[in-house]
């Protein structure tokens, strides 16, 4: 099935299996060279006589299939479509092999501004959700469709490259370095980035002042860990220089390990290798989640915490986003509304106001607002609509309360556990909420998600 709100991307004829990106960036002048190795196995049940991708406007100089040239390939209105000289049986393997050239361009929406490679004064940045990966490499971009990447990156030695995954190497040639990252866990295109600048490689501090406790009957939540249990999970940086001098990104993202240890205990094993924190040396709107990594501009960093619900909602889509990734985009609360939620549980655990105040706040916010969105199927031009985000996490606030903090809890490990590094739907969590539910909550859904007016808060008298 195609995505039902960008049926015109990616291919479901195939799936991928690997993909494996070479790239040559000279940041002063934008070029890129890339070479792309996809892997992927044909579907259905009839041959399949046309290999699609979706590609930006570079200029192609090698088109393989199988280590071999094709039939014959075209590559016009941003699809690489390629025919090879015999069709692909279904559940054959194959590879795709693209190289290529040219200065990357976004890719320019009317609701979403620009999508995908971004050049900077110094480097480049990357934030392709929901359809900007091609503006980079060759790839089937349909969001249920994920696979591991190797990701290997040249540019002139001053530059810092972060990518997802793992640093596996890092050689320096005599003007150049090459930057090697590995994400052995599936990944959908969207979610694979690049981030270029002059950075300083660090990692996130260790907490030091943090003396919130958890309240009497809040969600299980992480005992006041020690700064090692807090660092159960490798939490690399990269951060202009002057924030770095001037105390800055220390002081706003010391509590991030200790939302780690959190969220892991909410939510799960976290289910990466690492998780990264790149900051911009540029101003942006809002934070960008990769996978494995999420990118934060310069004014996200004042010294005062100012943006630390956002630093819990970006850690959060690791969970919910990333390792478990919509397989439609009209599922995107369950991306949204999640992370959303874990903003709320992270202000209840760290001694700010409780989710049950932030919900009635919410609440009285989208009571202003129009009552014309259905949550679980907003529509392509309201993917990133506020209502989505919070309407989505009072959906989860009522839940919560409908089936009391245990069993919740329970919940959301069974939900992440159960779909790590798979693809899910509204469906597929309505009916496990259901299995755990002590008595029925098809209406609770059916008002909160699928319903246009805002249903009433009900008196929660919970927290």
């Amino acid at each position: 099935m195609t995505d039902s709100y960008l049926p015109q991307h990616g291919d479901d004829g195939y799936r991928t299996t690997g993909y494996d990106l070479e790239l040559d960036y000279l940041p002063h002048t934008g070029r890129l060279a890339g070479r792309a190795r996809i892997g992927a196995v044909a579907g259905g049940t009839q041959p399949l006589a046309e290999v699609v991708l979706d590609l930006g406007r570079f200029r192609l100089t090698k088109v393989l299939i199988d280590g071999r040239s094709p039939a014959r390939y075209t590559h016009r209105g941003e699809k690489l479509r390629i025919r090879p000289a015999r069709p692909l049986s279904p559940g054959a393997a194959f590879t795709v092999d693209v190289r290529y050239t040219g200065t990357p361009h976004p890719v320019r929406t009317p609701d979403w501004g620009e999508l995908g490679w971004e050049q900077l004064e110094e480097g480049a940045l990357v934030a392709s959700q929901p359809q900007g990966a091609r503006s980079w490499f060759p790839c089937n971009d349909r969001p249920d469709d994920k696979a591991p990447y190797r990701i290997a990156v040249t540019v002139p030695s001053p530059y810092t490259v972060v990518a997802n995954g793992t640093l596996i190497s890092r050689t320096a040639r005599a003007s150049t370095t090459v930057w090697v990252y590995e994400q052995a866990a599936p990944m959908a295109a969207y979610l694979a980035t690049v981030q270029i600048g002059p950075y300083e490689l660090t990692e996130v501090p260790r907490p030091g002042d943090l003396t919130e406790v958890p309240r009497p009957g809040e969600l299980p939540a992480a005992a006041h860990p020690d700064a090692g249990a807090a660092h159960s999970v490798p939490q690399p940086a990269a951060v202009p220089r002057a924030l770095l001098d001037g105390g800055g990104f220390a002081h706003d993202f010391a509590r991030q390990p200790r939302m780690m240890a959190l969220f892991e205990e909410l939510f799960g094993p976290y289910p990466f290798a690492e998780y990264g924190v790149v900051v911009v040396d540029e101003e942006l709107e809002v934070p960008v989640e990769a996978q494995g990594l999420s990118v934060f501009g310069a004014n996200h960093v004042d010294g005062r915490r100012g943006s630390e619900r956002l630093i819990a909602h970006e850690l959060a889509h690791q969970w919910f986003g990333n390792s478990l990734t919509v397989a439609d985009w009209r599922h995107i609360w369950l991306n949204e509304g999640f992370a959303k939620y874990a903003e709320w549980l992270w202000s209840e655990h760290s001694g700010g106001p409780s989710a049950a105040l932030l919900a009635a706040r919410a609440h009285s916010r989208l009571a202003l607002l129009a009552q014309d969105i259905r949550i679980a199927d907003p529509g392509l031009r309201r993917l990133f609509d506020d209502r989505v985000y919070e309407r989505g996490a009072l959906t989860l606030h009522v839940l919560r309360t409908e089936l009391g903090d245990p069993a919740f809890a329970a919940l959301l490990r069974e939900w992440t556990g159960r779909h790590r590094h798979g693809a899910v739907t509204t469906e597929d969590f309505v009916a496990l909420a259901g299995s755990c539910a002590p008595r029925p909550v098809d209406v609770l859904f059916a008002t909160w998600l699928y319903e246009r007016e805002l249903p009433p808060l009900p008196r929660l008298g919970h927290h």
